[in-house]
């Protein structure tokens, strides 16, 4: 065998979180045995996460990626398939060359943003460079500023942080201040519960950030270019360290402009622009009031251009395909493609890129595989703890900025959670809740205390506390804060809460008229009973009670005194023969 057979192995941090560095190691004593049979390499997350580790296995005649790969399935795939060229079908989950069982999740996608993840090695601008890389950047060498700003103009990006300005608006404002000094910021502050699109691109594709930054900063004049990436991403910042110091050495970045990353402490509203600039500086992330934008007057009291991951990402392809290509994509006012990270009660979680104006079914079913367990799905929360929940009758509306808002969600910056019927929408709200209002600055007043007056409500009603002229208080309150907090956290905190309320109102009444959560979650309204008929008495739910409220002896039917059940629920997993119901 030729040494053109070229194994990969998916080292994001989905991939070592499931056993890829074992995986590697193992792979590696093997290829000592056999040096000129394959070629290692490392990769990233290819977005099925799902069937992490993932091995690729390219050879002259055929290509395959090998899912849920272990110590012992990767010496089986050696055996077989490297030294016998006998692929191993069952291990299959994708490829280009047969029908797998994971086929359709790649193929029904298109990628732009993630077009090199999990294909080449990040940690090589050499790899970079064999599929374009930089050339973007040399194209554009004798483009004026006006002519790169036209450019992203016509293909109609619009940022893909979660507010969707247009991006050639946005570099326009920023080129036309006078300044002897400006600056390009990428905003990788990714905090949503869930989302995980710009860890992943940093991580499988640093240099295609960069690139982006590089043509921003030619097309606003900019001479300093910052990446605010949150500390809890140790594996991107590395392989963004890597990639800066292998473009400094290609003399893509210089004295005329250099990047340099900026580690944050993971607050979630660093993600707002005005915050992020007062946390680079040093100060308390804590929003401002606009106008000056940071165009105008930004980091440093500079001109300064704000984008997210996603965004940059996205500019050299444009640039290289040009921007009628990506135009030709997606609805009237919105262009392109968008990632987001799926997850929650789904069969298939991970990351996804469709063009916009696809319908948010396709992407949960016919992508996603839809809920396991033959489930009914119940919602999705698009946006994360600032978007709010579309009703499973209302997937049929297109991934568009404006649609998605006359649902009262938001885009947001990608994060898609599937719920199913087990999932009580009160305690989804809570739960959102919860985190924006942990995670408030505290300058707003009606961010400040309205999310807290909120939040008790909430765990009021889930307590089976609640009175019904609660939800009218729910929602004045929740306009009050929209309409007077300051940054783009505190006006969309109440989301969650407004979207549920008028979608699933019904389910808030039960927990207060009835005292009955209907989707038996909140632990303060569920009752257990033992059905005297199917129970055995093997005293396994007796052993397991942690205030022993459950009588009953050996072989004999049991019985919960419910005065004394804490409702923990540690006896209703336990039963093996369905006696316990819980109601």
């Amino acid at each position: 065998m030729s040494i053109n057979c070229v194994v990969k192995v998916g080292m994001g941090s989905c991939g070592l979180a499931a056993g890829a560095q074992k995986v590697y190691d193992r792979l590696s004593e093997l290829h000592q045995q056999n040096p000129n049979l394959f070629r290692m390499e490392k990769t990233n997350c290819i977005g099925m996460c799902y069937c992490e580790p993932l091995v690729q296995v390219d050879m002259d005649n055929s290509s395959v990626i090998y899912g849920r790969v272990t110590v012992d399935k990767i010496k089986a795939i050696y055996e077989n398939h490297l030294l016998n060229q006998q692929i191993l079908n069952e291990e299959v989950v994708y490829s280009p060359d047969f029908d797998a069982p994971e086929n359709s999740f790649l193929n029904e996608q298109t990628k732009w943003a993630l077009r090199n993840c999990g294909v080449i090695n990040p940690e090589s601008i050499e790899d970079y460079e064999s599929r374009g890389g930089y050339s973007a950047v040399k194209k554009v060498e004798t483009w004026t500023s006006e002519e790169i700003i036209n450019e992203i103009l016509k293909s109609g990006l619009r940022g893909r942080g979660g507010g969707g300005f247009s991006t050639g608006t946005k570099w326009q404002l920023a080129a036309k201040q006078v300044n002897e000094r400006k600056y390009i910021v990428c905003n990788a502050d990714e905090g949503d519960p869930g989302a995980f699109m710009d860890r992943s691109i940093l991580e499988g594709d640093p240099h295609g950030v960069i690139e982006g930054m590089i043509i921003a900063a030619k097309a606003i004049g900019a001479s300093q270019g910052i990446i605010y990436c949150r500390a809890e991403y140790p594996l991107a910042i590395k392989r963004l360290r890597i990639a800066l110091e292998q473009a400094r050495n290609k003399a893509y970045l210089g004295p005329k402009f250099d990047i340099y990353v900026k580690e944050g402490a993971g607050a979630f509203v660093c993600g707002e622009e005005t915050a992020l600039l007062a946390s680079i500086e040093g100060k308390r992330g804590m929003p401002n009031k606009r106008p000056p934008f940071p165009a105008e007057k930004g980091l440093w009291e500079k001109p300064t251009n704000i984008n997210n991951v996603e965004t940059y990402v996205s500019v050299p392809v444009i640039i290289m395909q040009g921007a009628d290509k990506y135009a030709a994509m997606g609805t009237e006012k919105a262009k392109g493609t968008k990632v987001f990270a799926v997850t929650g009660k789904i069969e298939k979680s991970g990351l996804v890129e469709v063009p916009m104006g696809t319908p948010i079914n396709k992407v949960i079913f016919d992508i996603c595989g839809g809920v396991p367990d033959n489930k009914k799905i119940k919602a999705v929360q698009l946006g994360g703890p600032s978007g709010g929940c579309v009703p499973a009758n209302m997937l049929d509306t297109v991934i568009d900025y404006d649609a998605i808002i006359k649902t009262g969600a938001i885009m947001g910056s990608g994060g898609m959670v599937v719920m199913d019927e087990t999932t009580c929408m009160v305690d989804v709200a809570k739960f959102f809740l919860s985190f924006t209002q942990g995670e408030s600055c505290g300058k707003c007043t009606f961010c400040r205390l309205g999310t807290l007056r909120m939040l008790e409500t909430l765990d009021r009603i889930t307590k089976g506390e609640g009175k019904i002229e609660d939800l009218d208080m729910l929602e004045d309150l929740a306009n009050e804060i929209k309409n007077n907090s300051l940054c783009g956290l505190g006006q969309s905190a109440p989301n969650p809460v407004l979207s549920t309320l008028h979608y699933f109102r019904d389910e808030y009444e039960a927990h207060i008229n009835e005292k009955r959560c209907p989707a038996l979650q909140c632990t303060a309204l569920i009752r257990y009973e033992i059905d005297p008929e199917k129970c055995i008495g093997c005293k396994l739910c007796k052993k397991n009670c942690p205030v022993q409220c459950i009588e009953g002896e050996l072989k004999q039917p049991h019985k919960i005194d419910n005065e004394k059940c804490i409702c923990c629920g540690a006896c209703y997993p336990k039963c093996k023969f369905e006696a316990i119901k819980k109601y």
